[in-house]
């Protein structure tokens, strides 16, 4: 079966990420399979770069990784005191000025935030592992299709750090409190039976039929109109911070909005 990004050409390809778009679809892949797709800041980089890439055209995107993993984590070598050629290593950064710590991270976590903007429907096809930031970054999409080989983790906590590249909003939000911490705290895996049953992936199927899977959401999603999905979005994803009175309110001017513009009379 064809990938979902075969024999298009890359609007990006470097450090681990590959870009391409298929008119309203974009995917973005994970290439570094020999490593598991094991993260670094160069890569963050490359994936901040591709959410800037994207073409107005688009309206899905998609997150893939090639090999068996999806994404193993953070490359341990950043913890060694060389770290990675040409960037500081953590235990230099842990040395410098909290402001400029706290800069570097903010940096890093802007590879996680684009994928959940209101233009776009993010969906992040996971196979294998996804452990620590490769579990974030999964988290990071609005939706998820996995393999049924797939083992979601949670390990930062297990190495003395904290989850911090913008998955613990996510996993509390889809799993609740009490089991975030216990998934955090254990840094147990979690199967695709658990993660399609507690409300981690939307949809468990087949490895091999993965991509199958993940195209025939994306067309679904494709098959309503945008200005709709995008004001949907926005609402749904409100919720969570607004009242009941507040997220009536709300329904009700998006859906004014939206009338308007059905009728012809948008500003």
């Amino acid at each position: 079966m064809a990938s979902l990004d075969n024999d298009l050409d890359p609007v990006l390809d470097k450090d681990g990420v590959r870009l391409t778009v298929d008119d309203a679809i974009a995917t973005v892949t994970l290439t570094n399979p020999a490593k598991r797709n094991a993260q670094s800041p160069a890569l963050w980089r490359a994936l901040t770069e591709a959410g800037r890439s994207l073409p107005g055209t688009v309206r899905v995107v998609v997150l893939r990784a090639e090999g068996q993993s999806f994404s193993a984590g953070l490359d341990r070598q950043a913890f060694t005191p060389e770290g990675f050629d040409g960037e500081p290593s953590f235990i230099d950064l842990a040395r410098g000025a909290d402001a400029e710590l706290d800069a570097t991270i903010a940096e890093y976590q802007e590879a996680f935030t684009w994928w959940r903007r209101s233009d776009v429907v993010s969906i992040a096809a996971v196979q294998g592992h996804a452990i620590g930031a490769g579990f974030q970054l999964a988290l990071a999409c609005d939706l998820r299709v996995v393999a049924d080989d797939v083992q979601f983790a949670m390990r930062e906590t297990s190495l003395g750090l904290v989850p911090d590249l913008t998955g613990t909003h996510p996993l509390v939000s889809l799993v609740g409190y009490a089991r975030a911490l216990e998934l955090c705290a254990t840094g147990r895996f979690v199967s695709a039976e658990e993660a399609e049953r507690t409300g981690l992936a939307n949809l468990a199927v087949p490895v091999d039929q993965l991509e199958d899977a993940v195209r025939d959401l994306a067309g679904a999603v494709l098959a309503a109109p945008r200005d709709a999905v995008v004001e949907t979005k926005a609402l749904l994803r409100g919720a969570q911070e607004r009242t009941y009175e507040e997220q009536r309110v709300a329904e009700r001017a998006a859906q004014a909005r939206r009338l308007r513009d059905l009728a012809g009379l948008g500003e």
